[in-house]
């Protein structure tokens, strides 16, 4: 079961022989761990994986949560699950021993992290909602918050939500009608009372842990009423489905769920995939409950009034990797399921004269080329997104722990540039793994008695949640590659020129000529970026994002598969050969049928073509 969800000997090429993560260990803040403490920990996140998530993925799908009206019902096995996770300590593996966390590298932390998204992605969601919840308000919270609400998170005793959209504004934020009225000071700040709905809330509403902790943004009216307009307006609140009353501080404190908040569930979404997690429309304010004796759920201020989608964007770029690595996983997952079954399906026989004899046997599907060529697809897409989202892990590492303050800045500025391309890549292209992996198995993997429909379904949503598809071109071409007059851009090519050249020298002939066309893609994006920003026009610009984004993920991750290759290289022992030749032809692979596609998006970019923004409306 376990090598249906990931690769461990892929894993540790990933984080010892490319990433060397072991490097860390001479920063002060991991001074106490090694290679064997990381190892221990992916030990204990694979057998909880395997024994206990891996299990139910399935039960889950089929029996999605119900909602009475009164209390909403999931398959027992899902809070076992998360009760064992945990138990293990792994909802605080990145975070300092002052807050009961292992105080692991981020890059080990998501790698973990990765055989739960890769075993069931839904129960998953829950942890991964209340780890990301519990960073922002680390970040943004005062030490009372803390105390209450995160401290109870890290613990696996409260679970935590971002609460963003709403019927009527989905990505369109600086739309949201939310109102937090304000009622006076309180032990854990400026105290609201909150009136709206939020939709599309993962994990809204569920009996798993003692409380939930809603992020919520919401607009302060003036003193005539109205709120303003935008996204100035907006500010974010901490609402607790409970309220909450805390003895002691700090280490010591112990926070308690008490009196029921006017939070409510008005109903579940039903969705195709990602079952297991709740999808709810919550009503805040609703009068059903009136905690103090008043209607309104009691919320308390977050940072600064006005600021509040700023903060919430510490929880949404954690988030956005969050869904590539889950991306990556249901992709991973569906190459290793569909490599299992080509290996042991009998089907057809060779081409050629040995072929026309049916006395023959069947030789195993993965024999034919076309086999072989969409499982090699998926292995590039799949093992090349977890590459890319563990290479952002270790970016945020650098970005906290580096010694040097260029090198933390420079590491910003990379996690700038490559977050979209860390959301929407996988997303993309890992369903496209998925879809590959059913037209392996054929008529079976149509059904519902092999997993690849489930990973297919589940994989969907990715491009959807946590920003879209075409949100994430708009802020990669409309913001990431033109901020700082181009410096993050300008960076992230000179980090691939320094793969390059060292491909350049390589002795062997084929990584010298994959060094030449990544050349000269790198220069064309460059190139295309500046024709782009030359039509004075910023609608125009931006009409093919969405090509754009194509054409600079896939850049990217032919720079990371030469990257690896070069590490696969550098590490090579016989006895393992089989292994790093798979790398070599998967990098082979998407350099001869991946990386030329990046051709037509970056014509169609620098032609500022318009027929998507002349195209009426009346004519569809």
């Amino acid at each position: 079961m376990t090598q249906l969800i990931c690769s461990r000997r892929d894993l540790a090429f990933l984080l010892y022989e490319w990433l060397g993560v072991e490097r860390l260990t001479e920063r002060a803040r991991f001074a106490d761990h090694s290679r064997e403490t990381f190892d221990a920990a992916l030990d204990i996140a694979e057998r909880i994986a395997t024994d206990l998530f891996a299990t139910h993925n399935r039960k889950s799908d089929l029996n999605e949560p119900t909602f009475d009206g009164q209390r909403v019902h999931l398959v027992p096995e899902i809070k076992q699950a998360l009760d064992a996770f945990r138990d293990a300590g792994l909802m605080a593996a990145e975070h300092d021993e002052a807050l009961g966390g292992m105080q692991l590298p981020v890059v080990v932390a998501k790698a973990l992290f990765a055989y739960f998204k890769g075993s069931n992605v839904a129960t998953a969601g829950y942890a991964m909602l209340t780890v990301g919840n519990a960073n922002l308000l680390l970040a943004h919270g005062t030490p009372a918050q803390i105390d209450a609400f995160v401290r109870p998170q890290l613990a696996g005793r409260f679970f935590g939500t971002m609460c963003l959209s709403e019927p009527q504004a989905g990505s369109s934020l600086s739309d949201i009608s939310t109102r937090a009225e304000y009622e006076g000071e309180s032990p854990l700040g400026p105290q609201y009372r909150l009136t709206g709905n939020k939709m599309w809330i993962s994990a809204g509403e569920h009996d798993l842990a003692e409380n939930i902790v809603h992020l919520v943004l919401a607009k302060i009216p003036a003193p005539d009423g109205r709120t303003i307009p935008g996204v100035k307006g907006i500010s974010l609140f901490v609402v607790p489905k409970f309220m909450v009353s805390v003895e002691g501080d700090g280490p010591a404190s112990r926070a308690t769920a008490g009196e029921r908040n006017d939070v409510v569930l008005a109903g579940l979404n039903h969705k195709m995939g990602y079952r297991g997690t709740t999808n709810c429309l919550l009503n805040f304010g609703e009068g059903r409950f009136r905690p103090g004796g008043a209607r309104g759920a009691i919320g308390y201020l977050v940072g600064e009034a006005g600021r509040g989608l700023a903060a919430m964007f510490h929880m949404m770029n954690e988030a956005r990797i969050g869904v590539g690595l889950g991306a990556a996983m249901l992709g991973y997952g569906g190459y290793l399921h569909s490599l299992d079954y080509a290996r042991t399906r009998p089907q057809g026989r060779p081409i050629g004269p040995a072929g026309k004899d049916a006395a023959q046997p069947q030789i195993p599907i993965i024999e034919h080329a076309d086999v072989k060529r969409m499982l090699l697809a998926q292995k590039a897409y799949a093992e090349g997104a977890l590459a890319l989202n563990l290479l952002c892990a270790s970016l945020v590492d650098d970005e906290h722990t580096a010694l040097a303050e260029d090198e933390r800045r420079n590491a910003t500025l990379l996690l700038d540039i490559l977050t979209p391309v860390a959301k929407s890549w996988p997303s993309q292209w890992c369903v496209e793994g998925n879809s590959l992996a059913i037209q392996v198995l054929g008529g079976y993997g149509y059904t519902r008695d092999y997993a690849v429909e489930q990973f297919y379904r589940d994989n969907r949503l990715n491009a959807i949640h946590e920003g879209t598809h075409g949100i994430q071109a708009l802020d990669l071409l409309g913001r990431k590659v033109v901020m700082q007059d181009g410096a993050a851009l300008t960076l992230l090519g000179s980090w691939m020129e320094q793969t390059i050249r060292q491909a350049g020298q390589a002795s062997h002939e084929d990584t010298r000529r994959w060094a030449g066309m990544l050349t000269e893609r790198v220069q064309r994006v460059s190139e295309v970026t500046r024709r782009a920003w030359s039509a004075g026009d910023p609608a125009r610009t931006l009409a093919n994002a969405t090509a754009y984004l194509e054409a600079f993920g896939h850049v990217v991750l032919a720079w990371i598969w030469l990257d690896q290759s070069l590490a696969a290289a550098k590490n090579y022992r016989e006895e393992d050969s089989d292994f790093y030749h798979g790398k070599w032809q998967a990098c082979r692979y998407f350099f001869v049928h991946e990386l030329p596609k990046v051709d037509a998006w970056l014509d169609l970019v620098a032609a500022l073509d318009t027929t998507t923004m002349d195209m009426r409306k009346e004519w569809f």
